[in-house]
């Protein structure tokens, strides 16, 4: 199968951080906790008993009521997979608030930061005696000021013990308790045998969809994602048909290969702007090269300075790899690209000297002593600071390593958390040599100035290019559901298919390619990309004998939109998959 993922991720991050780019439809998991308590100790049969989960975000995040006043937007449900004899009878939910999203016009009904559901339970009177787990799964969609992210799901066990009449029940939590209406519960008319799933499906019932059967007889060629202009999608379109693709740096090579290619790149770090015109400077501050006494303390100080830089890669590559969902929560934060956009303007300008920022005071806490022995804990230091501060430079290599690494992860391969600090040792390589002062170096003076300079167009270039990115979140919300999905009836009525399993069967039935196009209705890429790309007479060729399927996935996380997602490899929408049909079978020909 062909991945592309460059058109996906090229997210520089100030700390070498790479996420998922926000051209994307986000798919950021955001913090939430949960407690989930009944209202006593144990129930008696043919009784009922009172529960509640009381639920905290993130601060600054908020979730769609149980009843959006935005029919696109997903409602806040609370599913009970109760077993027999036990059946919910009734749910509470808190009051909504309204919130004004910045660029909507209309607010948003909402459930705050901290909030809480109650629900009622009736227990059969012929129920035995026991203590019965309950499956809760809660599902939301998480927003902040200025966007709504891709719905969610928290799934949690109760357990209700039910005992013999003649056992005491204890009441507990009975001030929150207190605080919940039950008396305005919203009441649950399903039969006993149904639970509360609605459309939520478990992936233990794949088999039941018949549309996922079929896809599982085709394969999948090629996938991307995001917007594409017209070149960008032609190139995809061509790879796929001729089964090939952009070559990773790692794909198809063995252990060693892949080792000796991130150690040349953390080498080839060194000759960046961000790093190279630096070397002597640092090289000062920590006292090696001509200022060490002795050619072995000055090795000793450099190997100290590049095995910072080795551990702060290798570090923030864990971090990033273990807890990709925090930190795209982060990056996906339009504030937090504006106030990056806002510090390297300031930095840009300081580079040209139109801006003061005197760290003098800092300096001298660094400088080392006339005779020339550095510090090793300065050396560390610095050697982690500079780290961070190349993240502008490295981060295109960074960005492959890490990708890789997580990947490998996935798969199950440990090992690969280790990459990332093999990067790192490849950068911190030179640095030793460079301490003893074994390596030329060119000496400080007027270019100096100009590479400063320099620095000052590239820093803000960068701003710009953060600023940008936080534009484009802000505006990502600005999209009108109706007019996403007027787009698609327009498709269909092209001659694209809006089931999944209809457009299977006849490609089936046809020996013809398959590109699937997987949309929402809150996905303003989806629109764009109808608008554009799928409007250009070129692409519009280069797709006519393919069967051509709209596949909505409005709930990414039910089924079976979870499933295509999954087999898809699909990290946000909208999504694009080529598919090839099964062979035919000579005889049946």
């Amino acid at each position: 199968m062909i991945t592309v993922l460059s058109r996906y991720t090229i997210s520089v991050v100030l700390i070498s951080i790479s996420t998922i780019s926000p051209s994307l439809a986000q798919s950021s998991q955001i913090q939430i906790n949960s407690e989930i308590v009944l209202e006593s100790t144990a129930a008696h049969a043919g009784t009922s008993i009172r529960g509640a989960i009381s639920v905290q975000l993130e601060q600054g995040y908020h979730v769609n009521s149980n009843a959006p006043l935005d029919e696109s937007l997903i409602p806040t449900v609370l599913n009970l997979d109760t077993p027999q004899g036990i059946r919910p009878v009734g749910l509470v939910y808190p009051e909504a608030v309204l919130f004004e999203q910045i660029g909507l016009i209309e607010p948003l009904a909402v459930f705050g930061e901290k909030f809480t559901i109650g629900f009622t339970l009736a227990i059969s009177k012929d129920l035995p005696v026991d203590e019965y787990t309950i499956p809760v799964t809660l599902r939301y969609q998480a927003c902040d000021e200025t966007m709504c992210y891709m719905p969610s799901s928290l799934s949690t066990t109760l357990s209700l013990r039910v005992v013999q009449v003649s056992e005491p029940i204890v009441p507990i939590h009975s001030v929150l308790f207190a605080d919940l209406s039950f008396d305005e519960q919203i009441a649950i008319t399903r039969s006993p045998s149904h639970t509360l799933r609605q459309e939520i499906v478990s992936d233990t019932r794949r088999t039941e969809n018949p549309s996922i059967d079929l896809l599982d007889q085709f394969t999948v060629v090629s996938t991307t994602g995001g917007y594409l202009n017209s070149e960008d999608f032609l190139e995809f379109v061509t790879a796929a048909e001729s089964g090939s693709s952009e070559r990773g740096w790692f794909e198809g090579r063995g252990p060693l290969s892949i080792l000796i290619i991130v150690l040349i790149g953390g080498l080839a770090l060194n000759l960046t702007p961000c790093v190279l015109p630096m070397v002597p400077i640092n090289l000062a501050i920590i006292g090696a090269g001509t200022q060490a006494r002795s050619r072995s303390r000055g090795f000793a100080l450099g190997a100290t300075y590049g095995a910072a830089m080795a551990l702060v890669y290798g570090v923030l590559g864990l971090v990033v790899i273990l807890t990709a969902g925090t930190f795209g929560t982060i990056n996906s934060s339009p504030w937090f690209n504006l106030s990056i956009a806002v510090l390297f303007v300031v930095l840009g300008l300081a580079m040209f000297d139109l801006i003061a920022i005197d760290l003098s005071r800092l300096q001298n806490k660094f400088q080392v002593r006339s005779g020339g022995r550095g510090s090793f804990f300065i050396a560390f230091g610095m050697g982690a600071i500079a780290a961070l501060l190349a993240g502008a430079c490295v981060a295109p290599v960074v960005i492959q390593v890490i990708l890789f690494s997580s990947s490998l992860y996935t798969t199950g391969v440990t090992g690969a958390l280790l990459l990332p600090f093999f990067l790192g040792l490849g950068m911190a390589l030179p640095w030793p040599i460079a301490g003893a002062g074994l390596s030329f170096l060119p000496k400080p003076g007027v270019w100096m100035v100009r590479v400063k300079q320099v620095l000052g167009i590239f820093i803000l270039g960068t701003a710009s290019y953060y600023g940008y990115l936080s534009y484009e979140i802000f505006s990502n919300r600005w999209v009108d559901a109706t007019e996403v999905t007027d787009s698609v009836k327009a498709k269909i009525e092209a001659g694209w298919y809006d089931s999944l399993s209809e457009g299977l069967a006849t490609a089936r039935t046809e020996n013809k390619l398959v590109l699937v196009d997987v949309w929402a209705t809150w996905c303003k890429n989806c629109l764009v990309m109808d608008q554009t790309t799928f409007e250009d007479p070129e692409v519009l060729t280069k797709i006519k004998n393919y069967v051509k399927i709209k596949f909505r996935a409005e709930d990414p996380n039910a089924s079976p939109a979870k499933q295509v997602l999954d087999q898809f490899e699909s990290i946000g929408l909208p999504t694009y998959a080529i598919l090839r049909p099964p062979a035919k079978d000579p005889d049946t020909s």
